[in-house]
C-alpha cells in the first residue's frame, strides 16, 4: 500500500489521479519516476512515485514545496492527531529558517540546525515536537530504504530448523518468551505477537539490541524473521526476572548481594548512557538473573538512541508512572537522567526484597505525592549511603541527579566501607 503526498491531476490517459491522504493499491514500481496503482474502485494507472509514499510508519521523504527554495518533510504516520484523529494519514511539515543572525534550519522551534541533513538525522532519533520520528527514507524508487542494521541481514537471521522450543518461560507486552535450543545452546526466545507489534517494531527493537553488547546486558543472539511470528533470540537467564528473584528469596538476601545487583545493573547502565542511548522501562521486572546471580538489564523495547540525552515521546506512550521521573509524567520527555530516577526505584525494590512501590496507591495518588515533593521511604534493609543514593536519584530537577557513572562509583565506594 501507498498513501498520496499530494492531490495529482493526470497529465496522460493512462495517469490516475490522485487525492491526498488517500491509499492505493502499489502494482508495480519498478520504474523510479512512475508507479502503476490501483484505487478504491479497481482503477489503474500511472503516478509520480513522488506523489505516494510507502504506508510504514515513520516513511518520510523531503520535497520542493510550492514556494521557492522552501522544503516540506512529509511523514506517514498512524499515531492519533492532537484533535484525536486516529486515521493513517500523511502529516507535512515546512522546513523553516530563523530570521535573526545566522540562518538556522528547524521543523521544531526549540530545535535548531545549520544544515538540512543535520535537521533530518536529529529527527530521525527523536520526535521532539513532530508526530513521530522520521524512522524510514522513502527512496528514489518510493520504497522505505534498507538500513545497514536490518535485522533480516544473514549474519543474525536464526534459521527456525535450528532452533528448538521448549516451556514458556515468561510473557510481555509483545508476546510469549520460551526456553529454547539453539546450536547446542540454551536460549530464551521472545516470540512476537503480531497483533501487538509490527515489522516495523519488531525491526526497531532488533536493530537496537544489535547495536549494544556488554556483559551486563542481556545478549541477543539472532532473530528469525522468516518464520511467523517472528523471534528474537537471547541468551537464557536461569534464575528468571529480578523481581520474582527477589520475592522467592524473601528474608534470604544478604547485604553484599543486594549491592552486588544494584553493581550489576548501574554498570549496564553506565554503558548505556555513554553509548547515548536511554532505556525508558527500568525496573526490576527488566532486569534478569543469570545461574550465578549476575543481574543484567534486558527488555529494550523502549529503548531510544539519543543525541543530547533527551528524548520527548511523540506519542507520549504508556509507561510505568511509579518508576517515573516528574519530566515523563508531566512531559513526556526522557534523558538519562529519567533512567536514573528509575534507577532509584529500582534499588528501592532491591532493597524492599520484591515489594512493589507505592502498592497500595494508584497512579493518581503517587503523581499527587511526588508534585508534594514526598519520597519513597527508606527500605529496613537499606544502608543509609545507598538510602542517600536513591535520594539523589529522585531529585525534583533532572540536572540535580547523578549521571549514572557517578552512581557506579558511589556504588562501589559503598561496598568498599
Amino acid at each position: 500500500m501507498v498513501i498520496a503526498l499530494q492531490d495529482y491531476t493526470p497529465l496522460r490517459d493512462d495517469d490516475l489521479p490522485l487525492k491526498k491522504d488517500q491509499e492505493y493499491v502499489l502494482i508495480n514500481s519498478s520504474h523510479c519516476d512512475w508507479w502503476a496503482v490501483e484505487n478504491d474502485r479497481g482503477d489503474t494507472g500511472f503516478v509520480p512515485s513522488t506523489y505516494v509514499a510507502v504506508k510504514c510508519e515513520g516513511a518520510f521523504m523531503v520535497r520542493d514545496s510550492r514556494q521557492a527554495g522552501v522544503y516540506t518533510v512529509s511523514v506517514f504516520t498512524k499515531a492519533p492527531g492532537s484533535n484525536g484523529e486516529k486515521n493513517p494519514r500523511v502529516k507535512h511539515y515546512q522546513i523553516r529558517q530563523t530570521e535573526a543572525g545566522e540562518a538556522m534550519f528547524y521543523l521544531a522551534e526549540k530545535y535548531l540546525f545549520s544544515t538540512i541533513p543535520e535537521l533530518i538525522h536529529y529527527h530521525q532519533h527523536n520526535a521532539a515536537g513532530l508526530i513521530t520520528r522520521l524512522r524510514r527514507p522513502v527512496s528514489q524508487g518510493g520504497g522505505c530504504s534498507q538500513d545497514i542494521t536490518d535485522p533480516s541481514k544473514d549474519q543474525w537471521e536464526v534459521d527456525p530448523e535450528e532452533l528448538t522450543l521448549g516451556q514458556e518461560i515468561g510473557s510481555g507486552q509483545f508476546g510469549l518468551v520460551l526456553e529454547g535450543t539453539w546450536n547446542q545452546r540454551k536460549v530464551a526466545v521472545k516470540m512476537i505477537r503480531e497483533e501487538c507489534m509490527s515489522d516495523d517494531e519488531f525491526k526497531e527493537e532488533a536493530r537496537v539490541m544489535m547495536r549494544l553488547s556488554h556483559c551486563k546486558l542481556v545478549q541477543l543472539y539472532g532473530v528469525c524473521t522468516q518464520h511467523s511470528p517472528m523471534c528474537l533470540v537471547f541468551e537464557f537467564m536461569e534464575n528468571g526476572c529480578l523481581s520474582d528473584y527477589l520475592r522467592a528469596r524473601k528474608g534470604h538476601l544478604s547485604q553484599d548481594l543486594m549491592l552486588g545487583m544494584c553493581l550489576d545493573v548501574s554498570e549496564g547502565m553506565a554503558y548505556l548512557e555513554s553509548s547515548n542511548f536511554i532505556h525508558r522501562d527500568l525496573a526490576a521486572r527488566n532486569c534478569l538473573v543469570s545461574e550465578n546471580n549476575e543481574v543484567k538489564v534486558s527488555d529494550f523495547g523502549m529503548t531510544r538512541f539519543v543525541l543530547d540525552d533527551q528524548y520527548t515521546s511523540s506519542l507520549c506512550s504508556k509507561f510505568p508512572v511509579k518508576w517515573s521521573a516528574p519530566e515523563v509524567i508531566k512531559f513526556c520527555k526522557f534523558s538519562s537522567k529519567s533512567d536514573v530516577w528509575s534507577f532509584g526505584v529500582l534499588m528501592w525494590e532491591v532493597y524492599n526484597e520484591g515489594r512493589l512501590p507505592y502498592e497500595n496507591r494508584s497512579n493518581a495518588e503517587v503523581v499527587e505525592s511526588l508534585n508534594s515533593g514526598l519520597r519513597l521511604l527508606k527500605p529496613r534493609l537499606a544502608p543509609d549511603a545507598v538510602y542517600l543514593l536513591m535520594e539523589w536519584c529522585w531529585k525534583e530537577k533532572p540536572e540535580d541527579r547523578p549521571t549514572f557513572a557517578l552512581l557506579l562509583h558511589e556504588l562501589a565506594s559503598v561496598s568498599d566501607l
